[in-house]
C-alpha cells in the first residue's frame, strides 16, 4: 500500500505529472502578422514543458544554488515528476536538465516509438510577450487508465499533485480521481484552458489560474475581470464548484486569490524589467506548492513569495534556465 510522501520524517514530496516539451525560441522585433515573415534577432533550443517547468521551479526554489542534487542537505522539498519523452536526444536533455536540477525522473518514460514534444516560441523582445504553438507528441501518450488508481502516482503517495492540460484532459480526470481516493491534495494550473467536467473542481485544494483561464472558465468575459469585484465573483464561482483556493494571476495587475474560509486579496506586481514572460507561471506554481506541502500554509503569504519569484524570472531569458534558485530571492 502506497504511503503518504512526508511519512517518517521525510522532506514533503511534491509530484508533478504533465508535459515535457524543448522550446524552440525565437526572438523578434514585434510577433509576425498574417503573411509577414521576420528575421529574429536570436534563437535558442532550451527544455520547457508546463509539466517540467514546474517541476524545475519546485526543486529550484526548494535549494540552494551550490546545492543542486536530489540529495541537497539544505533542501525543504522532494520533487518527482510524472510524463512521458521519446527516445531522442530531446528527450535525453529533457530527463538530464531534471535530474541534475534534483528532480525524480524514474516516472519518465522513453518511448523509441515516439517523439519528444515541441513548442515553438515566439518572443516579442520589447515586451517579453510570447506566443507558443505547442506539438504535444509523447505527452499526449499518457492516457487516463494509466492513471486510474493512487497507486499511479507512485510509492510513496505524494503530499502534493501537480497537474497542467498539455496533456490530455482525461487523463487528468484520472489522476484527479486517484488523488482524491488517496485523499492527496491537488494543485490544478487548467493551461491551456479548456472546458473542464463538474468533477474536476470536487474538493480541489488549489486552483491556479491566469486571466484568460478564469475567463474561460469561470464563463465570464476578459473585462469582467478588471475589477477585484468582478474577480471575487469568477473566484466564488469557482468556490461554488467546490475549490478551497483560488488564485487568479493578472500579470502586471499582480495577482487576486480567494479562499473557502474566507481568505481574500489582490497583492499588486512587484516591480520588474519584463525580458521574457516564459515559465513566470510556472515559477509561480513552483514556490506556492512549496508552500502548500511547507507545513504552515498560509494564501497569502504564498501568493506573495510566489509573486516575488515570478518577477525574478520575467527579467531573465529562456525558460527553466530563467528560473530562480531559493537563495537568489
Amino acid at each position: 500500500m502506497a504511503t503518504s510522501g512526508s511519512s517518517k520524517g521525510q522532506l514533503p514530496l511534491i509530484t508533478v505529472l504533465g508535459s515535457l516539451n524543448m522550446d524552440l525560441v525565437s526572438y523578434v522585433p514585434h510577433h509576425p502578422l498574417p503573411g509577414e515573415t521576420l528575421t529574429s534577432s536570436r534563437f535558442a533550443v532550451s527544455p520547457g514543458g508546463k509539466g517540467a517547468n514546474q517541476a524545475i521551479a519546485c526543486a529550484k526554489l526548494s535549494r540552494s544554488s551550490n546545492h543542486t542534487s536530489a540529495d541537497d542537505p539544505t533542501a525543504t522539498a522532494r520533487v518527482r515528476m510524472l510524463g512521458a519523452v521519446g527516445d531522442d536526444t530531446y528527450g535525453t536533455q529533457l530527463l538530464s536538465n531534471l535530474s541534475r536540477h534534483g528532480v525524480d525522473v524514474s516516472g519518465v518514460t522513453a518511448s523509441p516509438s515516439l517523439k519528444t514534444g515541441l513548442a515553438i516560441i515566439i518572443v516579442d523582445e520589447p515586451t517579453g510577450q510570447n506566443r507558443i504553438v505547442l506539438s504535444p507528441e509523447a505527452n499526449h501518450s499518457l492516457l487516463a487508465p494509466q492513471f486510474a488508481r493512487p497507486s499511479s502516482l507512485g510509492d510513496p503517495l505524494p503530499d502534493l499533485l501537480i497537474m497542467q492540460l498539455e496533456i490530455p484532459l482525461p487523463t487528468v480526470v484520472a489522476a484527479l480521481r486517484a488523488a482524491r481516493d488517496a485523499r492527496v491534495a491537488v494543485l490544478l494550473n487548467p493551461a491551456p484552458a479548456q472546458e473542464l467536467p463538474a468533477e474536476a473542481y470536487a474538493g480541489l485544494a488549489h486552483l491556479v489560474v491566469n486571466e484568460t483561464e478564469a475567463s474561460i472558465l469561470g464563463g465570464v468575459a476578459e473585462s469582467d475581470l478588471d475589477t477585484e469585484a468582478g474577480l471575487e465573483a469568477v473566484g466564488k464561482t469557482f468556490l461554488s464548484r467546490g475549490v478551497l483556493n483560488v488564485v487568479v494571476t493578472l500579470g502586471g495587475r499582480g495577482v487576486f486569490y480567494l479562499s473557502a474560509d474566507g481568505q481574500k486579496g489582490l497583492i499588486p506586481a512587484e516591480k520588474a524589467k519584463v525580458v521574457d514572460t516564459t515559465a513566470a507561471g510556472d515559477t509561480f506554481v513552483g514556490r506556492y506548492a512549496l508552500e502548500v506541502v511547507s507545513g504552515s500554509f498560509n494564501i497569502a503569504e504564498a501568493v506573495k513569495k510566489s509573486n516575488r519569484a515570478a518577477a525574478k524570472t520575467v527579467e531573465r531569458l529562456g525558460a527553466q534556465d530563467s528560473i530562480p534558485w531559493r537563495d537568489e530571492l
